[in-house]
């Protein structure tokens, strides 16, 4: 670590090895993660099995692709 940044302590700004292409795809798959645990189903894991589990992120998934859609009316 640079010794700068250790003399700033909290106020050293951020890590050196920060990218911000890497941060911001990053934070794109965490807000997708944050809009399927929505559905609480998915969220505290009610379906045990492998296979329930992956059909409820399916249809999560589907029901979130259909909103973006446009409407046809």
């Amino acid at each position: 670590m640079d010794p700068d940044r250790r003399k700033k302590g909290s106020a050293g700004g951020r890590p050196v090895s920060f990218d911000p292409a890497l941060y911001t795809r990053r934070n794109t798959v965490e807000r997708f993660f944050q809009k399927i645990k929505t559905w609480r189903g998915l969220a505290t894991r009610y379906d045990k099995s492998p296979q329930s589990y992956e059909a409820g992120l399916r249809l999560r998934a589907a029901a979130m692709w259909l909103r973006t859609l446009p409407s046809t009316t």
